[in-house]
């Protein structure tokens, strides 16, 4: 913890404090489906980035939205450009990829929205769902977002999900990125599935099933009536990722998936490799996540150019505090750090 507390401090920020009345780890986690924030409407430009061929097909393309610094930022053009990636089964208009996203605009960054495959308003431009470690999707997409950049600086946020499957984007070779953060991500994949699985996160993962199997059921082409029939008797994210994820993507088995699409065991490997693939990256962890345990990212050796900050509090994806979301503000200062601006 003293290290997670040296690096607030450098940012000029405080440890994450509950804002009333979410306390404890459920209503952090469930505080924006039960009183979402009211955010602006903004002017967002549509953007469709062409795909390559993947085990889900040929062609298609990836649903993006560019939303431009807030007018008042005070500055003529974007500081950088930051591509934020939602969890699963979320998709680009994701309250906490909407929130965090108002917030770097407000700081003067331009941000793109991106939609993993098979997410949002996106169904309808690739056939597919997509993975943990779906980096053929990501390079050129991250590969038309350095485009955009124009020469400035490309940063990238993953929520959840969304990080693990930056960081494995990153550690696979496509993605050069400036600067990474990731918060409340999945680094292990068999641990996370075993604990939302468990008796104490039963409708956690229903919700979450609920959502995974519409998804599918959106498909283009539609699932045969055996698959739709077999996912319906899916009573689990395992399963889901047995029946649906592995297969789709290329893994003999849900446990191959699994081993080979966690991140961790290679962030744990030699310093000199994990140096020569990774940017700068940040991990934000709340130690009483209840979706994503915090043993992994405790296992992570930190140092240059990885920085790790441990939180008592704030759930999965929560870290509501009186002044706002507490993660955003961590993630906007540690970024603008990245630029060297002294911002914060």
């Amino acid at each position: 913890m003293s290290s997670s507390l040296e690096l607030l401090e450098r940012l000029g920020l405080q440890p994450f404090r509950p804002r009333p009345p979410w306390w404890g780890p459920d209503l952090q986690t469930l505080r924006d489906t039960l009183r979402p924030d009211v955010l602006p409407e903004r002017t967002s430009t549509r953007l469709e980035l062409a795909l390559g061929p993947s085990s889900q097909g040929r062609g298609g393309s990836l649903l993006a939205w560019l939303d431009p610094p807030a007018a008042d930022a005070g500055c003529g053009r974007p500081m950088a450009l930051v591509l934020v990636l939602h969890g699963l089964g979320g998709s680009s208009e994701a309250e906490g990829v909407r929130r965090l996203g108002w917030c770097l605009n407000r700081a003067g960054f331009a941000v793109l929205r991106l939609n993993m495959r098979g997410a949002g308003q996106g169904r309808e431009l690739a056939s597919g769902t997509y993975a943990a470690r779906c980096s053929s999707d990501l390079a050129p997409a991250l590969e038309q977002a350095r485009q955009l950049a124009a020469g400035q600086s490309l940063l990238a946020v993953g929520l959840s999900l969304g990080g693990t499957v930056l960081l494995n984007a990153v550690l696979d070779g496509v993605a050069a990125l400036d600067g990474l953060a990731l918060v409340s991500s999945p680094l292990d994949l068999a641990h996370c599935s075993a604990t939302i699985s468990s008796p104490r996160n039963r409708l956690y993962e229903r919700w979450l099933l609920g959502r995974l199997r519409q998804q599918t059921l959106n498909d283009r082409p539609q699932p045969g009536e055996e698959l739709a029939e077999r996912l319906s008797r899916v009573a689990s994210i395992r399963a889901f990722d047995d029946l649906i994820t592995a297969p789709r993507w290329g893994y003999s088995s849900v446990e191959d998936y699994y081993q080979q699409a966690s991140p961790l065991p290679r962030l744990l490997a030699p310093e000199l490799a994990k140096q020569a693939s990774l940017p700068p990256t940040l991990v934000v962890q709340a130690l009483d996540d209840p979706w994503v345990p915090a043993d992994a990212a405790l296992t992570l050796a930190l140092g240059p150019p990885l920085e790790v900050v441990l939180s008592p509090g704030g759930g999965h994806n929560g870290f509501h505090a009186p002044g706002g979301c507490w993660s955003d503000q961590l993630v906007r200062c540690w970024l603008e750090q990245r630029l060297g601006s002294s911002v914060c």
